[in-house]
């Protein structure tokens, strides 16, 4: 009986390190396609100046990844279950590294553009998957520390961008100036898809799914006519036409629902399938998350930008800026499960609470113009701390109780909220800051003034966060109670 014992132990242990193994390296994955959301923010200036960029084309450069990113995630997740988790995320990695190989030796803008939506579509075909595995392969207290590792994961690796693509750009490797920024996702890419056979086991597809052409129909051109827009406007000095793709966006928006809604009544496969929407506290945490990513979106896109065309900084001190948020950002990410438990359905409120006056902060510190002090870094370094400690418990908690069979559904629409809801912050604080700083870079008071009244209304979206993670607490202690 103790032989017995002892060897279900042993399977037990190895199968555990098995599932970690994998996660890892599904985490690498991640990781690779995190950094290319914000690796190009510090070498925008660069960009713009090698392949004589507007404003306009620079936040494409930026959100046409995250658009293309967010647009695809459903889809992708729902790929996932029909032609197999494994298959999808190596495809994903394939098409993601190629891209990048693209975006690397891209001769103008236009292909540097182009090469970013194909690199969001590889994106949106990986990242799924992985939160797909961990809803299926893991559970309970193990499923919550995947999770954490997930969030970490998320919450350094948008950071750790600003600090990677500020060292790279000043390396200038190979007198290559920008170009390393993508092209260091080529040797990842190869690493990766040389470790999945040997860690991912296969997965057997669904059977009788199918994917809803109707619904990705609309949902394609829904996100192009909203978030293309907000970034085309401050450019074209928002014209009616601006307006009436956004209105028309919105419209196709509540028709994707009303279509999904009769594909389900039919007894169809729908690309969302709405039910999921009902799990305990899924909402508000998915509302909570939109409004810290607009802002997050925003912030890192403006700061960016003030700090190399508004105050002339080098591409490596605007990284180096960032770095300390970053290590702050990655470590509250992953160890605020260490904190009292009692407190934990508390910190999404309390996070966006203590971040607004973080971004308030960092606004009163640079609105003259200036370099900042060590009270810029201290805000930043609050400010990081507190989105963390918003940002991980908000995922962990919005997907914590979502049944098993929506697993699929819940992570790709909390993927592509994320996504999203970065790209719509570029979209409107980035075209909110270009407006303001009329002097485009040229006088560090002009930018200074952009930067401060930018940071303010951020600090404002902050505010509605807070009130927005205040359900899911009360969803979260109520759970805990009764449980």
């Amino acid at each position: 009986m103790t032989t017995t014992t002892d060897a279900r132990v042993r399977d037990s242990a190895t199968a555990a390190r098995g599932r970690w193994l994998m996660l890892i390296v599904l985490l690498a994955g991640q990781f690779m396609a995190l950094l290319d959301v914000t690796i190009v923010n510090v070498a925008m200036p660069t960009i713009g100046r090698s392949l004589h960029a507007s404003g306009a084309e620079l936040q494409l450069v930026v959100s046409g990844y995250t658009v293309s990113y967010a647009m695809g995630l459903i889809t992708g997740a729902r790929m996932g279950d029909i032609y197999g988790r494994r298959r999808m995320f190596m495809t994903g990695v394939i098409v993601f590294t190629l891209a990048s190989l693209t975006c690397g030796i891209a001769p103008g803008i236009g292909v540097l553009i182009g090469a970013r939506f194909v690199q969001g579509a590889g994106a949106a075909a990986m990242m799924p998957q992985i939160m797909s595995v961990i809803q299926v392969r893991f559970d309970g207290a193990a499923r919550a520390r995947a999770l954490s590792a997930y969030t970490a994961v998320l919450s350094s690796g948008f950071v750790a961008g600003q600090v990677i693509g500020g060292v790279l750009v000043t390396a200038n490797l190979f007198g290559a100036a920008w170009r390393p920024v993508f092209l260091v996702n080529v040797p990842i890419g190869l690493a990766v898809l040389a470790l999945v056979p040997r860690v991912v086991p296969r997965d057997t597809p669904g059977r009788g799914r199918r994917l809803d052409l109707a619904g990705l129909g609309i949902a394609v051109p829904a996100v192009f006519l909203v978030v293309l827009p907000l970034m085309l406007g401050h450019q074209e000095g928002w014209p009616g036409w601006v307006l009436a793709c956004i209105a028309l966006g919105l419209l196709l928006a509540v028709v994707f629902v009303l279509v999904e809604r009769r594909i389900a009544g039919r007894g169809g496969d729908p690309l969302l399938n709405l039910e999921v929407l009902r799990a305990p506290g899924l909402v508000p945490g998915l509302a909570a998350v939109a409004v810290l990513m607009i802002a997050y979106g925003g912030f890192l896109f403006s700061f960016a930008l003030h700090l190399q065309a508004g105050l002339g900084d080098s591409a490596l001190r605007a990284g180096l800026t960032f770095a300390p948020c970053a290590l702050v950002f990655g470590f509250c990410g992953y160890f605020w499960r260490r904190l009292p438990a009692s407190v934990h359905h508390l910190l999404a409120p309390l996070g966006c609470g203590v971040a607004v006056f973080g971004y308030l902060a960092v606004a009163l510190d640079l609105r003259s113009g200036g370099h900042g002090g060590p009270l810029l870094q201290v805000a930043l370094v609050v400010t990081g701390a507190a989105l963390a400690l918003a940002f991980s418990p908000l995922v962990t908690h919005s997907l914590v109780l979502v049944p098993l069979r929506h697993a699929a559904d819940a992570s790709g629409l909390l993927t592509t909220t994320i996504q999203l809801g970065q790209a719509i912050g570029v979209a409107t604080f980035g075209s909110l800051f270009l407006t303001l700083d009329t002097g485009h870079g040229a006088a560090a008071a002009v930018s200074g003034h952009a930067v401060a009244v930018t940071f303010g209304w951020l600090a404002a979206a902050m505010a509605f966060g807070a009130v927005a993670g205040i359900p899911l607490a009360r969803t979260v202690a109520a759970t805990r109670v009764s449980g």
